[in-house]
């Protein structure tokens, strides 16, 4: 993300560059209409992590609090990748699957709208 200064003299290290993550890149993700989790979580990935791993190990220590996981089945989920929709390859890696430093991917889960209901 860029920045734009104010004012004359602003200068700053950049210190979130994947350089600074020791092989590893961040990744945010998060679950569409679920206000349980008001934000994407980020998570540092190396890109040669398969998606199914992303899947089938990380995203279920993220969201098993939610009394909706038990039911969600991400394969049938409506994936979005910067805002657009995406069907990733299960079996390709996360940079495989164009996912870079600090992509921003979520899933819907059709039929499961958040606790009673209400993702207002």
């Amino acid at each position: 993300m860029s920045v734009i200064a104010l004012k004359e003299g602003y200068r700053g290290e950049i210190r979130d560059r994947v350089e600074n993550y020791r092989g590893r890149q961040l990744l945010f993700v998060g679950w569409e209409d679920h206000l349980m989790f008001c934000a994407p979580h980020c998570i540092p990935v190396e890109a040669a992590t398969p998606f199914r791993a992303l899947i089938d190990e990380m995203l279920p220590g993220m969201y098993a609090s939610h009394p909706d996981w038990r039911k969600v089945d991400l394969r049938a989920a409506e994936w979005f990748k910067s805002g657009q929709p995406f069907t990733p390859d299960f079996d390709a890696s996360i940079g495989e699957n164009g996912l870079g430093h600090k992509a921003v991917i979520r899933f819907r889960t059709p039929g499961l709208n958040g606790i009673g209901g209400s993702c207002s």
